[in-house]
């Protein structure tokens, strides 16, 4: 008799019974992997953004016309001076022509600029700044950098980043209309009990922190199973699409997003419970 009255003492309400449990952490599970797997998802877009913004930033070319050899070398002279400036080598006439075939043809008698491939130090330095320096030294001289192609790439990663977050906000929902919806059926299912509890002075507070405390526990892990669950799939996509944003292994994947999703998702559970009861409460005549 005495296990029995220690199980009524700490669960007067009988919510173990109450709460569909499995159902809950079942359905909290899938909103959690698909919470990693968007956040997995920014994360790794946003990497790759980055990398491909500091690619186009660092990467400016110079094209100087009729590109003699004093030419050619004045303006790599003024460029390797420049501190601005990590490298500067020539294009290879050959790969030029070898990469304006298909748009020039058998054409070789049209004149080929001569270009020069930059590597900036820093990704601050203005290539307007670097294009007049050297066309002060090579008249005609032209400096093109890729700021078109960085601002497309930073409005992709934007566009990106607002889908994941829109795709959190709305798990979050569903996640809340499937905790409210398991709560009301524990209270219909206790509502006796619940009446029986109300009636012998028990808080409004009380009540609700019964079932705010039940529910975020069961929430809690099945955030933390379904955010295990995705791991083998964010560890395949490392494996595919890591190396070309810089993370080729597990270190890649953000792991203070997905230790959030469990303590979120409980945080979540708690507060809707905590509402659905008190709103139930305050009907009560």
């Amino acid at each position: 008799m005495a296990e029995p009255r220690r199980r009524l003492a700490r669960d007067p309400l009988g919510l173990r019974r109450a709460l569909a449990d499995r159902l809950l952490l079942g359905l909290v599970a899938a909103m959690a992997l698909l919470a990693a797997l968007a956040l997995a998802g920014r994360d790794g877009a946003d990497r790759l953004a980055q990398r491909w913004r500091d690619g186009a930033r660092a990467a400016v070319t110079v094209q100087i016309p009729q590109p003699d050899a004093d030419r050619m070398a004045r303006a790599l002279a003024t460029l390797r001076a420049l501190p601005e400036v990590a490298a500067a080598e020539p294009v290879d006439p050959a790969r030029m022509a070898e990469l304006l075939r298909p748009w020039l043809g058998g054409a070789n008698s049209v004149p080929l600029p001569g270009v020069i491939e930059l590597r900036l130090a820093d990704l601050a330095a203005d290539p307007v700044r670097i294009g007049d320096r050297v066309a002060a030294e090579v008249p005609g001289a032209v400096t093109e950098a890729h700021g078109v192609w960085v601002a497309h790439l930073a409005a992709l990663a934007r566009a990106v980043q607002g889908v994941a977050l829109a795709v959190l906000a709305l798990v979050a929902a569903v996640a809340a209309a499937v905790v409210a919806v398991a709560v009301r059926a524990g209270i219909s299912a206790r509502r006796d009990a619940v009446l029986v509890l109300h009636g012998l002075g028990a808080t409004d507070a009380d009540v609700a922190g019964r079932f705010a405390r039940r529910v975020a526990t069961l929430v809690a892990l099945g955030a933390a199973g379904g955010t295990l669950v995705a791991l083998p799939a964010l560890s395949g996509l490392v494996a595919v699409a890591g190396p070309l944003a810089g993370a080729a292994d597990w270190h890649g994947l953000p792991w203070l997003d997905l230790a959030l999703v469990p303590p979120v998702a409980a945080l979540v559970g708690w507060t809707t419970t905590q509402a659905t009861v008190r709103l139930w409460l305050r009907r009560l005549p």
